[in-house]
């Protein structure tokens, strides 16, 4: 080998080590197992629409952290959780209304409206008790910087055929639970940001990298919901009205953080009726 090759050939190896201590010298990313890890595995199995992974990965980082991703992941969990348990609601409700109108075929209806009851019922429970933790962080404003749920707003096509009493088929009974937990979602965050059934103004404010609202305006979405859930236990639903005091007591106790608005009043009005309602401990 030529003087000027052996040149060549040193010269590319110093170059090739150069390129690789410079890949080597920028910020590594977050190692398995540590709060920023499991953020940002939330972050990408959320905008794939993959909720359940989301919710594991958020609640892997609050059993790790307490801090700064904490005060991110709780409310995000809090939305999440919420509209997947809403979305499981109204899968329920629109079996139970099928069940109604097809009197010949209960039972796919009726075993549907339990297993969708029963995972909103779990996920309601899990959506108390970290509202709870929520309530001891001190924040003035609270983030939401998850991005824009994914899905549609609009009503559920598979849904709306079941109500009608028409037994859907083994894909439409897994696409309709799967478009009703996305669709409130979206509404659970356009809930969380104040702008109710709004996924428009929503998503301009959920999709700026600092996205966040006041304290007040998404304590009050949290009440509103704490409120929704209870009626989940109603006499004619679970049938549990211990658990739909203990909602409706949470819901009261959120509101206490809360300007008087017409919108709370309007809920502790609702609140007390449903509570007066309840039956009498003997």
């Amino acid at each position: 080998m030529s003087l000027k090759a052996r040149r060549c050939v040193a010269l590319s190896a110093v170059f090739a080590g150069f390129l690789a201590l410079c890949s080597c010298s920028g910020p590594l990313p977050p190692q398995p197992g540590t709060p920023g890890f499991y953020f940002l595995a939330a972050k990408e199995t959320f905008a794939a629409g993959d909720y359940v992974k989301t919710t594991e990965h958020l609640d892997n980082l609050l059993l790790k952290d307490t801090g700064e991703y904490a005060a991110r992941a709780m409310p995000w969990s809090l939305v999440l959780t919420s509209g997947m348990a809403a979305g499981y609601m109204e899968t329920a409700d629109a079996y139970e209304k099928g069940a109604k109108v097809n009197k010949a075929q209960l039972l796919p209806f009726r075993r549907q409206m339990d297993l969708n009851r029963s995972a909103a019922a779990r996920l309601t429970l899990q959506f108390a008790d970290r509202f709870e933790a929520f309530n001891k962080l001190t924040l003035d404003s609270v983030p939401l910087a998850f991005g824009l749920p994914k899905g549609s707003a609009a009503e559920v096509p598979q849904l709306l055929k079941i109500t009608t009493g028409i037994v859907p088929s083994a894909i439409d009974t897994e696409n309709g639970q799967q478009r009703a937990i996305e669709r409130n979602v979206i509404l659970a965050a356009c809930k969380a940001v104040g702008a109710p059934d709004d996924a428009s103004k929503a998503g301009q404010l959920l999709t700026a990298p600092d996205a966040k609202v006041p304290r007040a305006t998404f304590e009050l979405a949290m009440a509103n919901t704490l409120f929704t859930m209870a009626r989940m236990y109603s006499q004619d639903k679970l049938g549990d009205s211990e658990k739909m005091a203990v909602l409706c007591q949470r819901a009261q106790n959120a509101l206490k953080t809360v300007p008087e608005s017409d919108d709370t009043k309007e809920l502790t009005r609702k609140i007390q009726q449903a509570l007066k309602q309840l039956p009498k401990k003997s």
